[in-house]
This record gives structure tokens, sequence and C-alpha cells, in this order.
């Protein structure tokens, strides 16, 4: 009797411990980052939520939200780029709300009409579709893109909205778009495993009524395995009013961001990662 309740009491908390939003990516789903190392607490805004982005059951990358400005702070995730059709369905984090709701994302029209949530009670808690509609020069900015992924589930799992932010549209569908499609797939040549993280620097700005922040900065970075022996890395800046992007050295990126942030120097992967 007592060996099943001990059994009964560790199935619990491993089940708790694959709640979607989590205290720490280190010990919820470190396999998203390099040697299951996270960017250090210099990206860390004052109201932070650890999202490990789940989906059917699975995690597919992991989110630091800021809950204040409704926008992903970044997204880590696999390069594991493949053929497909683009998702159409957005999804939202219905743990942002408490950790009594669903622990995978749903879409808005489930937990309105099936959790008796109201549209207002959501939209306190992240970004919703409302609050995207009828924007002049931006359109939704994935950080995770869905075409890093390599079958419908994965990419799918990219269409949340705490995965996205406002994005200038000529720099979403010009040159933003070819260091996704073009210049990471010269980048990964010969690279076994390539660990990425893809975030967003607050602005002053902001769109829907002042409640979802827009960038003043989209940034990339990437840190990959060629063999047990060799890493290589890189990095990525654009302002997000210009169609241009910034090739960096992982270090150059790094101080950037810490001239941007001013919380400190930031460190985006483990130590072994070259920074020149």
């Amino acid at each position: 009797m007592l060996l099943m309740l001990l059994l009964h009491v560790l199935a619990s908390c491993l089940w708790q411990g694959r709640s979607e939003v989590v205290t720490s990516f280190k010990s919820s789903c470190p396999q998203f980052f390099f040697q299951g190392t996270p960017p250090n607490k210099a990206l860390e805004p004052e109201r932070p939520a650890w999202i490990c982005q789940r989906y059917k059951n699975q995690y597919y990358f992991a989110t630091l939200y800021d809950r204040s400005r409704r926008i992903p702070v970044y997204s880590a995730y696999l390069y594991q780029p493949g053929s497909g059709t683009r998702p159409k369905t957005w999804l939202v984090e219905p743990q942002l709300m408490g950790l009594s709701y669903p622990k995978t994302m749903e879409k808005e029209w489930t937990l309105l009409n099936h959790f008796d949530v109201s549209l207002e009670q959501l939209s306190k808690s992240q970004a919703i579709l409302q609050d995207y509609k009828n924007l002049t020069g931006m359109n939704r900015g994935h950080l995770n893109p869905s075409s890093h992924h390599s079958n419908s589930s994965s990419r799918t799992a990219t269409f949340t909205l705490t995965n996205i932010v406002p994005q200038d549209e000529k720099l979403n569908g010009g040159a933003w778009n070819n260091y996704e499609q073009q210049t990471m797939i010269r980048r990964t040549k010969g690279c076994n495993t390539t660990y990425v993280v893809v975030g967003a620097v607050p602005g002053n700005n902001y769109i829907a009524k002042g409640k979802v922040n827009k960038p003043s900065h989209i940034w990339s970075s990437a840190c990959c395995e060629v063999d047990a022996n060799h890493r290589k890395a890189w990095g990525v800046i654009a302002e997000n009013d210009k169609n241009e992007v910034q090739l960096l050295t992982l270090g150059e990126l790094e101080d950037m961001l810490t001239q941007l942030y001013r919380r400190g120097q930031v460190s985006l992967f483990d130590s072994s990662c070259p920074r020149e």
C-alpha cells in the first residue's frame, strides 16, 4: 500500500513537472538549449513567464515571455528544417491565465467555448488575435519560424501568439526572411546539431491601444556542433523599421544586446560556444 502511494506521488510530481508554464527551463525543457544552458538573467523582464511550448502532449521549443509587454523575449529551438505546408491556425497559452488551465496551447475559440474564459480575461494575460488586426506596415513576426521545423506538429506549435511580435512587414518578408531561409542553410553546412535563440528587444511604441509592445530590434543567434571537438556560432540583428540584417559574431551580438537591454552582460549560450 505504501509503495503504491509513493508511486502515485511520484507520478503526480512528474506530471506537474511537465506543466507548460514552468519555473525553470533547466529542469523542465533543457533540450532546446546548448549544454542545457539558457540565456542568462540579463534578458529577463520584470514579469517573466517561462514556457515549454507544448502541443499534442509534446514539447517543441521554449519561450521566455514578457507578461507586461505581451511579447516573447526569446524563443529557443533546434534547427531542423524540412518541407511542408505553412499552418493557418493561431494558438494561445492557457496557463498564462493560471496553472489550472490546460497545459497545452489551444485555439482562442476552444478556451472561450469549452473553458468558460472571456476574451477580456485571456487578453489580460497575453496578446490575442484581435491585437494584430488592422496593422499598418507591420504583421505577425515569428521568432521561431515554422520553416525551421520538419513536421506538421512542430510547425503548428510555432503558431502560438506567445512566439509572435509586431514586425515591420518589409523586414519580415525581405531581409529577415532571407536570413531564415537562405543564410541559415549556408551557415549550418557541416553542423550536426544547431541550437537557435531568437529574440526581440522591447521598444517605446505599442500596438492594440498600448497593449502589445513593438520591438525596436529583432535578433537571432546560433551555436552549432560540428563534431565532439568543434563548434561554430554567429548572430544577426535588425532594427524593426528597416529592411536590413547585420551579420555578427556571437560575441558582437551579445555586446550589442548588453547595450540595448542595459541589465548587465548578456550571455546567450554556454561558454563553450565560440564568441569570435
